[in-house]
């Protein structure tokens, strides 16, 4: 009876483990702090952003074929990083041949904030989910991002992730 009762317990326990270990993560090249899901992983890589080579450092975690990201660059001035928005917004969409579903453009003093919902099938894959918010401050341009199969990305994980990127 003692055996049944510790191996039930240890299987409801084991149910009530969650499958996203959230932990603050603060920007290594740039001023923000998120909440990713997982140990992240960080790479710093040259991009060309509409003809502008630019180093991009992105930060990532996946969870259950769910990707999790932020990515910062640095541009020569704020106007450039406010148009560094709208490419890789764009960029972001074609990787998923991807439909804008919502969009939402915010100017602030210190920059603009693009929150879009995409829908899409990549090729040769399976349909995805895009969430993501592109933000400029100064002259830095910031792109955090939720993507995944659109049955497994979650509203709530969603929530948890964007409310969570700040921009320092």
């Amino acid at each position: 009876m003692q055996h049944s009762a510790l191996l039930l317990l240890a299987i409801l326990l084991s149910a009530c483990t969650p499958s996203h270990d959230w932990r603050q993560v603060r920007g290594t090249d740039a001023p923000y702090t998120v909440v990713l899901p997982a140990k992240p992983a960080t790479l710093t890589r040259q991009i060309d952003l509409d003809g502008t080579p630019v180093s991009m450092t992105m930060t990532a975690a996946e969870v259950n074929a769910v990707t999790y990201a932020v990515g910062s660059l640095e541009l020569a001035d704020a106007a450039k990083a406010n148009l560094a928005l709208t490419a890789m917004k764009t960029a972001l969409i074609k990787n998923i041949n991807g439909t804008v579903l919502h969009e939402k453009v915010t100017v602030n003093p210190t920059g603009t904030t693009i929150d879009v919902e995409a829908s899409g099938t990549p090729k040769g894959g399976q349909p995805r989910l895009l969430v993501a918010r592109f933000a400029s401050k100064n002259q830095r341009a910031y792109q955090a991002i939720v993507t995944g199969p659109e049955k497994a990305v979650s509203r709530e994980n969603i929530d948890t992730f964007m409310t969570s990127f700040k921009l320092e």
